[in-house]
């Protein structure tokens, strides 16, 4: 079951614009493997929209959710930057020290800052 978390993407966020997201701690149902995902998207009006679409495409793996807390991107990919910042209302702010180095993991081109 630990190959189903090496199957998801560390990061998946929207090219371009500013967008709310969540940190996500993934782990295998019953198990201890776990890692923590960065998504965010402009579709979602709520940080909780992000998670009620995580959360099912996660447990369809066999892999259980819980969100660390959410924030903001601001992406623009012509300067090939990354701005995280603000808070969730409902999940508390994210680790954005924790987001930031996702990020950088996936985006090693961009520039990378937090607030």
């Amino acid at each position: 079951m630990a190959d189903a978390l090496s199957k998801v993407p560390d990061v998946e966020i929207d090219p371009e614009g500013k967008f709310k997201y969540i940190l996500v701690n993934i782990k295998v149902k019953g198990g201890t493997d776990n890692k923590v995902i960065v998504r965010g998207t402009k579709s979602a009006e709520y940080h909780n929209h992000i998670f009620e679409k995580v959360n099912p495409a996660m447990e369809t793996l066999g892999l259980e959710c819980s969100c660390l807390g959410g924030g903001k991107i601001e992406h623009i990919s012509n300067d090939k930057k990354l701005h995280v910042f603000g808070e969730s209302t409902g999940y508390g702010k994210a680790d954005h020290a924790v987001t930031v180095e996702k990020i950088k993991s996936v985006y090693k081109d961009y520039e990378v800052t937090m607030e």
